[in-house]
């Protein structure tokens, strides 16, 4: 695709770019950024615009093989287009389990076929992810898996986890890590504190994420392996994370916007929407969190987009699902709630999640994929869920106003998504 981005404020903090410029694209790649007279292409004019490298969403849930109908991987690609999102990497419980090649290649051809986004898909860190036995990591990382992890199953056994760090060494690639002591949380289904109190609900205490992050980063240290730590939301686990950094271990973390925007409180009416795992915690947790974003300590915004059906969020909460869709707020959240630069925005969308996984980057250089993230900083407006391109429906800023929005996404030099007013 032939492309001329025009006039907008081009930044990408990996290059040291923050020009009011054009960029010209040809054939899907960057030929040109700088002032151009092009002619007999298509113009978007981006005037008063910021435009990024293209925002890559490292957590995402497409649900495809086996679920279907809370999500597939053309409705996801879809809506995380619509939230800003060149790029999505699948999380691997599927059913079956990304846990081989065969499916692999299935997830990266539907992909190529239906999604408007790039998908990368995370292959299994075990086998049905049953904790048990390791995957076929290495077959997997052939096929085109950008990184390992068993997702909402944390591998309890230590010497299988070890095992999964020195192999994954071999290629490079991180190991992905839900951090739940699954003993201390059995059972739970919210944080543990005044609130699971109050409504006679059984907590899940910050213990059971910083237990199981202790060990890891034990294991990191002894193996030297690429380490990331998925969804933080204690303060001890962004300080033990801070610690590890000091210390010169491979190590990144992610935060989503549910926890630097919610708390437990929000959990008050019973509103299954509020239901994640790892739970919305403290209000100090949350400020915790916030500053692990500002200061570095957190490396990625990450969406844990979590589609389910209708009919499963509208079970009384213990039996509800964890989980709420992200991929179209994620960004409008963080330009809301936050107060970063746009270079450290950029960071956490862009730059620090393609570094982070096994892919080959891109940015705003000639020869680099045209993939581009447009902003509106002065966008005001309100996400309605039920204009949502997920195929679910279960989020908890239904009706949140917000200033700031992803306002086109461009792949490969087309216009997968655009909304301006």
């Amino acid at each position: 695709m032939d492309l001329l981005v025009k006039n907008g404020r081009v930044i990408d903090p990996a290059r040291k770019l923050d020009a009011v410029t054009d960029i010209v694209v040809r054939d899907g790649k960057i030929q040109l950024i700088g002032t151009a007279t092009v002619s007999g292409i298509p113009v978007f004019d981006a005037t008063g615009l910021i435009v990024a490298p293209g925002f890559f969403d490292i957590h995402v849930h497409l649900r495809e093989p086996g679920t279907e109908e809370a999500e597939t991987i053309a409705s996801g690609g879809s809506a995380a287009a619509a939230g800003g999102f060149t790029a999505v990497a699948a999380m691997p419980n599927t059913k079956p389990p990304n846990d081989n090649p065969s499916i692999t290649h299935y997830i990266l051809s539907e992909a190529r076929r239906s999604s408007p986004a790039r998908v990368f898909p995370i292959g299994a860190i075990t086998k049905e992810q049953k904790g048990e036995t390791l995957a076929e990591i290495g077959e997997m990382f052939e096929a085109g898996v950008v990184g390992v992890s068993d997702d909402g199953k944390p591998v309890m056994d230590a010497q299988l986890f070890r095992r999964a760090l020195e192999y994954s060494l071999l290629f490079d690639l991180p190991v992905i890590q839900h951090c739940e002591d699954q003993h201390l949380s059995k059972g739970g289904v919210m944080h543990e504190g005044v609130y699971s109190t109050r409504l006679g609900l059984k907590g899940i205490p910050s213990a059971a994420e910083e237990t199981i992050l202790a060990r890891d980063l034990i294991l990191t240290e002894m193996t030297g392996s690429k380490y990331h730590a998925a969804h933080l939301s204690t303060r001890q686990a962004v300080e033990m994370v801070r610690e590890a950094k000091a210390r010169g271990l491979r190590v990144s973390a992610e935060a989503t916007p549910h926890h630097f925007t919610l708390t437990d409180a929000a959990v008050a009416d019973y509103d299954t929407n509020a239901k994640m795992n790892p739970p919305l915690r403290s209000a100090d947790d949350v400020a915790a969190v916030v500053e692990g974003i500002s200061d570095g300590t957190i490396d990625v915004i990450a969406s844990d987009h979590a589609p389910h059906h209708i009919n499963l969020k509208m079970l009384e909460f213990d039996s509800a699902p964890f989980g709420i869709i992200g991929v179209e707020t994620a960004v409008g959240l963080a330009l809301t709630k936050l107060r970063l630069s746009m270079t450290r925005l950029i960071e956490l969308f862009s730059i620090n999640p393609q570094r982070i996984m096994k892919v080959a980057p891109w940015g705003l250089f000639e020869g680099s994929n045209a993939d581009l993230t447009v902003l509106d900083l002065n966008r005001n407006w309100t996400f309605d869920v039920n204009q949502s391109r997920s195929r679910s429906r279960n989020s908890p800023f239904h009706g949140w106003p917000m200033k700031g929005k992803a306002v086109a996404t461009i792949v490969g030099g087309k216009v997968v998504f655009e909304d301006r007013v």
